[in-house]
């Protein structure tokens, strides 16, 4: 016998795509979340989603607390039984939930490995980047795209238990706490958005279409892109716009006005104050070295 799950409460903004059941012990689905508001609900029974594909901002509120992030592929967060939760989403994503009873696993084995069952409650955590989390999901996907096997009873046995363990240890309330480590902008990241302003620069860029591209806010994204690279995000997008600039000087096969349209500043005199701020001469000058 199956257990209720917030797919089935939220058929209205949900699409279950697949669905495995095992023993009312363990329902995996796989979901399209569609974009917009997800009404107030209860979780009817503990819930680990881990975000398969796409790109979203996802809000979710409940019992005084609010939380929002710039969601991607493998981004998780964690749904408590019976915590009434409220979510927004800016775009659909697809989703892998994997559902738990309102235990974890039974009162039966937390007595074998001497964990007090009172003390076993999920916390409301959301935005985790958490490698493992995505593993044990990956594992539970495999499921819905394969015919049931034989051995499945024990493989399903053996990565609950796992999954359980792992949320008891990092994801219950009396030992949930959110990461204090300062953040720095990886490498990859970094380069993703340095790539894009490399394409783009001739164009406007928001700052959030930055932050779009490194999965971040856009408070956060600025902070540590100038911690990354010395200079502001538009500082940064103005200065490979002003290299560009001259490089098209240097070539002299434009005139100054195409030159400020073509390298994206907009205006000719705004072009002049720009470059001369940057360079110490006026597009004229910086000319006039490579016609000698």
């Amino acid at each position: 016998m199956s257990f209720e799950t917030m797919g089935d409460q939220r058929r209205g903004t949900c699409q279950v795509l697949g669905r495995v059941d095992h023993r009312a012990r363990l329902v995996v689905e796989r979901r399209i979340n569609g974009a917009g508001s997800h009404p107030r609900q209860a979780y009817p029974c503990n819930e680990l989603i881990v975000m398969l594909e796409g790109r979203a901002v996802v809000r979710r509120s409940g019992d005084g607390r609010d939380e929002k992030c710039l969601a991607g592929a493998g981004t998780a967060w964690t749904g408590p039984v019976g915590f009434m939760e409220k979510a927004e989403l800016s775009e659909a994503i697809s989703c892998l939930h994997v559902c738990l009873p309102p235990a974890l696993i039974e009162h039966s084995a937390l007595a074998d490995y001497g964990i007090d069952a009172s003390l076993i409650e999920l916390a409301f955590v959301g935005g985790l980047a958490d490698p493992l989390l995505v593993t044990f999901a990956r594992a539970f996907e495999g499921m819905l795209v394969r015919p049931q096997l034989p051995t499945d009873r024990l493989f399903v046995d053996g990565l609950t238990t796992a999954l359980a363990a792992h949320l008891i240890a990092n994801y219950t309330v009396d030992r949930w706490k959110p990461s204090t480590a300062a953040r720095k902008l990886d490498e990859r990241r970094l380069r993703r958005v340095t790539d894009y302003i490399d394409a783009h620069y001739a164009e406007p860029i928001p700052l959030e279409r930055l932050a779009a591209e490194a999965c971040l806010s856009p408070f956060h994204f600025a902070r540590l892109f100038r911690e990354a690279t010395g200079l502001a995000p538009h500082r940064y997008v103005t200065e490979r716009r002003v290299r560009a600039a001259r490089e098209a000087l240097a070539l002299d096969r434009a005139t100054l006005h195409e030159v400020a349209v073509e390298q994206g500043f907009g205006s000719q005199d705004n072009f002049t104050r720009v470059f001369r701020r940057s360079t110490g001469m006026t597009p004229g000058q910086y000319r006039a070295m490579f016609r000698r």
